[in-house]
């Protein structure tokens, strides 16, 4: 089992290289993250984009442009449906934002005739964060794409973790619904929607895994608030993962734990056909990197 991110890069130098397509990868951010993923050993990199700019840039920053496949495709928006095009055609397992605008990324990913959408899918953010206070790490949804999840975009995260905690190794996933109170009350929407849940979970709609909630977030990672209060659960203060009912509560849990907390992560987009990474310029060299290994590992499953 995977404890810490830097063994998912461990394990990844041990399997296939998984080919990770870059779209519009004109700049030296987009480039030095795929060029530090590829000298870990851990991807084959693909670069799509204007080659002369990639050339330019691989030598302004003392890159090999020759350790990468490049892909001449100048144009913004063209360069999105060209990395979407490779993944479809089987010639990438997982896909890159760049420099294009992410509405142009999203844009060529939600084609519903040439994108990555399988019929039906919910796209969704999970973070696997390391937080020096916890004894493992969490597997977190959704702090980033989805605002206000209803019932079924809530099965779909719920789904999701338990995919992504199993690619790290844990045979059976412990999953908290959080809400505000781990008391079931019908006049909090997030109270109702993980009652229901976890019941379907119990019933085997949601298969290998426990999951329990409504769980307020001190009694889901917590023993000593779980013991206090008295609760009998599987997951009650050993959580793997942890859905949130709305994106505010799981962006701040996000923010707090990266600035406050000093907690590393990796974060990738799922629910298309593959993995997809959206960097930050602000994000560190680690959490590039990171978040590369952790598509890489899910695309191996």
């Amino acid at each position: 089992m995977i404890t810490r991110l830097e063994q998912i890069i461990d394990v990844l130098k041990s399997n296939d290289k998984k080919r990770l397509v870059a779209a519009y990868a004109n700049d030296a951010h987009t480039i030095e993250a795929v060029n530090n993923a590829v000298e870990a050993g851990i991807v084959a990199g693909v670069l799509v984009g204007d080659k002369d700019t990639i050339e330019k840039t691989c030598a302004d920053h003392n890159i090999d442009a020759n350790k990468f496949t490049i892909v001449h495709e100048p144009n913004e928006l063209k360069a999105a449906q060209k990395a979407v095009e490779l993944i479809n055609n089987g010639e990438g397992d997982m896909i890159m934002k760049g420099l294009v605008s992410t509405d142009k990324y999203m844009k060529a990913i939600l084609n519903k005739e040439k994108g990555l959408m399988p019929p039906k899918a919910v796209l969704s953010h999970v973070t696997v964060m390391e937080n020096p206070n916890y004894h493992k790490l969490l597997v977190c949804s959704d702090v980033a794409v989805i605002p206000q999840p209803d019932l079924n975009q809530k099965i779909a995260l719920t789904n999701y973790v338990v995919n992504v905690a199993k690619s790290l190794g844990i045979e059976t996933p412990k999953v908290a619904l959080v809400a505000a109170s781990e008391q079931v009350l019908p006049k909090m929407d997030a109270c109702v929607d993980a009652a229901i849940i976890s019941k379907m979970a119990d019933r085997g709609q949601i298969k290998s895994a426990y999951v329990d909630g409504p769980l307020a977030l001190d009694v889901a990672i917590d023993k000593e608030s779980a013991e206090i209060k008295k609760l009998d659960s599987k997951v009650a203060g050993d959580a793997d993962c942890l859905v949130f009912p709305n994106i505010e509560s799981g962006n701040v849990f996000y923010k707090c734990n990266t600035k406050l907390a000093n907690a590393e992560l990796g974060a990738m987009v799922v629910g298309a056909k593959c993995p997809a990474i959206l960097s930050s310029r602000g994000d560190s060299v680690k959490t590039k990197l990171y978040s590369i290994a952790l598509a890489a590992l899910v695309a191996s499953k």
